[in-house]
């Protein structure tokens, strides 16, 4: 084959290099000195380390520059030697796709993320807790070992407890807001929780993610089946926490040779990539902080209904950290997020047009499984009567409910006055709110 290739001009070599693999390239380079400068060349390189893991500019896995593609190749090749190479470059992918979100929308977050650990670090964490971590959980260590985390006894930087990667919600004087740990958390918060539970029943799970605001949320990674668990309102036994990911999707966690190795860290942290990059959730800002928001952004899982030019957007997401598995009646509990404003037309009522509308009372209408649970009447939204005027902000609110089952629904309507309840330019009129769902997801974040 070498005598057959050096026959061949420039372009053409270069074209049929370019289609081989890597391993491929080398062994045709070592037939003679001439297919040996052609396996070389460092643009045939720069394409393979563009294919293969998206590096524009020749670097190693630490973001050092380096001279060439060549050498870039053969460097992460040799840092990545212990683990399948399929992993390493999706795994990337997934770490790509989240920093490149983070950049372009809310890149405060994204300077949190910490260089990636060591294979020593890992090894310590390991040793310390005697466990075995999922490959795929190593590998996203290694390319970002968590994040930095807020300080909690430093008032001035209270909102930095908000740049969680995973983000959260608020309701009522409940607030979580999800960091990626770094390795030395890791170890802090597992001990802990030892200590606390007094059991060994948790000796292979430990703490990889939590809210650090000042309302508890904890995220457990099983290392021995890779699954990963959420903390419920009694988190004492195995059967109080609720898994993050379909168990099926989960395989070969501990595997170096099995196919498509994937554990619940990667799948959960891809999906949320994909959550974001389709923005299905997105970055809210609340007076002067900013936070990642679960509240689904898109349809179906956010319902807008507009009346007499007054919108309402709604939608629902699943609190873990309420749920009570032994509760009958309130085993899952769903916050929900109320968006409304006034149009920039006005509200407009048999063809006449106010400048304002002022909300008075509300109407709900709860359902589990289709059958309804509940049916509220009141004055106001969370003590407040909100005055819309066009083209301003939305007046947001959030509430929950809770449900015996993991499946249902809120619809219902608000009662508005044009101008304002003290001085009402006509008859009050209702504005419907569309059903919007409350399903305990697939992926628990």
């Amino acid at each position: 084959m070498g005598n057959e290739l050096d026959g061949l001009g420039y372009l053409p070599l270069h074209i049929i290099l370019s289609k081989l693999s890597p391993s491929d390239i080398i062994k045709v380079s070592c037939a003679n000195k001439r297919l040996r400068g052609s396996a070389s060349d460092d643009s045939l390189w720069a394409q393979i380390c563009y294919q293969e893991l998206q590096l524009s500019t020749p670097q190693d896995d630490h973001g050092n520059p380096l001279p060439c593609f060549m050498l870039a190749y053969q460097l992460w090749r040799e840092a990545f030697s212990m683990y399948p190479w399929p992993l390493v470059k999706r795994v990337k992918r997934c770490w790509d796709k989240l920093k490149k979100w983070f950049n372009n929308n809310f890149p405060e977050a994204e300077a949190t993320l910490r260089r990636g650990a060591s294979e020593s670090d890992i090894e310590q964490l390991q040793t310390l807790l005697k466990v075995k971590l999922p490959l795929p959980t190593r590998l996203l260590y290694r390319f970002h070992d968590g994040q930095e985390l807020p300080d909690k006894k430093n008032p001035r930087t209270a909102s930095s407890s908000l740049l969680g990667i995973i983000g959260g919600y608020s309701f009522y004087n409940h607030s979580v807001n999800v960091y990626l740990l770094p390795l030395h958390q890791v170890i802090a918060k597992t001990r802990y929780v030892i200590r606390y539970l007094g059991s060994s029943s948790r000796s292979k799970c430990i703490v990889v993610a939590s809210s650090f605001t000042f309302s508890r949320k904890v995220f457990f990674l099983n290392c021995t089946n890779g699954q990963l668990f959420v903390s419920t309102r009694k988190p004492l036994t195995d059967g109080e926490m609720i898994p993050c990911v379909p168990n099926t999707l989960i395989r070969s966690v501990h595997d170096l040779y099995g196919e498509e190795q994937q554990d619940a860290m990667l799948l959960w942290l891809e999906e949320h990539g994909r959550r974001l990059e389709n923005g299905i959730i997105k970055v809210r800002k609340e007076g002067d902080d900013r936070s990642i928001n679960l509240f689904p952004e898109v349809p179906p899982l956010c319902v807008t209904t507009v009346t007499n030019g007054v919108q309402v957007r709604a939608s629902a997401v699943f609190v873990p950290e309420f749920a009570d598995l032994l509760d009958e009646a309130e085993k899952f509990v769903f916050a929900y997020s109320i968006r409304m404003s006034l149009l920039p037309e006005g509200c407009v009522i048999n063809g006449m047009t106010f400048v304002s509308c002022q909300l008075n009372r509300r109407h709900w209408i709860i359902r589990a499984d289709g059958e309804v649970v509940s049916s509220v009447d009141g004055e106001a939204v969370i003590g407040e009567y909100p005055l819309l005027h066009p083209g301003e902000g939305e007046f947001v609110y959030q509430s929950c409910a809770p449900l015996p089952s993991p499946s249902g629904s809120i619809e219902g309507h608000f009662t508005f006055v044009p101008g304002r309840l003290a001085d009402p330019a006509g008859g009050p009129f209702e504005v419907q709110v569309a059903r919007f769902p409350l399903e305990m997801p697939d992926y628990v974040f």
